[in-house]
């Protein structure tokens, strides 16, 4: 599985930019979002920026995250589970259409 990660852009250098996420800097390629500004907060993958996130999808993202590695450390209860994916509390997740047809199909792998 691969994921994204929320970062804010600290400082613009050329189509390049340094990113700060949970203490950690990296210089992140703008080239998929070119009107990204210094404030901005974008979801970076392998070294690319991919798309801007307003502040609170960037929030929620991390609190997923975050959710999921106290899950796998074994540390989460079932409120700290409810607090990291707040965002499904009034809605059941649902799959992208290519699982979901995958799932309907009756495949147990995408």
């Amino acid at each position: 599985m691969c994921l994204g990660l929320p970062m804010r852009i600290e400082e613009l250098d050329g189509t390049f930019a340094l990113c700060r996420a949970e203490g950690a800097r990296e210089r992140v390629d703008l080239a998929l979002v070119p009107e990204a500004r210094a404030g901005d907060h974008v979801l970076v993958f392998q070294g690319t920026a991919r798309r801007l996130l307003d502040a609170d999808e960037a929030r929620l993202i991390t609190d997923a995250l975050a959710g999921v590695a106290a899950i796998m450390a074994g540390e989460a209860d079932a409120a700290a589970i409810d607090r990291a994916f707040a965002d499904l509390a009034d809605r059941e997740p649902t799959l992208p259409p290519h699982l979901a047809a995958a799932y309907a199909a009756g495949r147990k792998e995408a």
